[in-house]
């Protein structure tokens, strides 16, 4: 199992990437081998200003519908619009090509709050 070390986690299996005011956010490798073959990502929140925890859309595999969960407060600057057409790519590489929104922090020090590779491997029991 795939668990970055530069990147942080949350317990309902979201990665960030940091850089600057800006973090990057998708869906674990944990998390897609959970859910299956990834179907549709639908997310229709871009432009909006959401709080952690608030959901920022949903993902479709073939046996479920999952929520997406905000790992931090901030506006949702940019959606990976390759999803749409592609939804595979969260399987095939989900800390590359299926990340999922851009977010322009609101509280950076909320990055403080969200677990390491180290304890997110804990979290899975590993």
């Amino acid at each position: 199992m795939n668990v970055p070390a530069d990147l942080k986690y949350t317990k309902d299996h979201e990665w960030v990437k940091v850089d600057g005011d800006e973090a990057t956010v998708g869906i674990t490798d944990f998390a897609q081998g959970e859910l299956g073959d990834i179907v549709y990502v639908e997310i229709e929140t871009e432009g909006e200003t959401l709080d952690a925890n608030e959901v920022f859309g949903t993902v479709e595999a073939v046996k479920t519908v999952s929520d997406l969960f905000m790992p931090l407060s901030g506006e949702i600057v940019a959606v990976n619009e390759d999803l749409e057409d592609s939804p595979e790519k969260v399987n095939e590489n989900a800390y590359e090509d299926g990340w999922m929104i851009k977010i322009k922090m609101s509280d950076p020090s909320e990055v403080d709050g969200l677990m390491s590779a180290e304890e997110y491997t804990e979290h899975i029991g590993g």
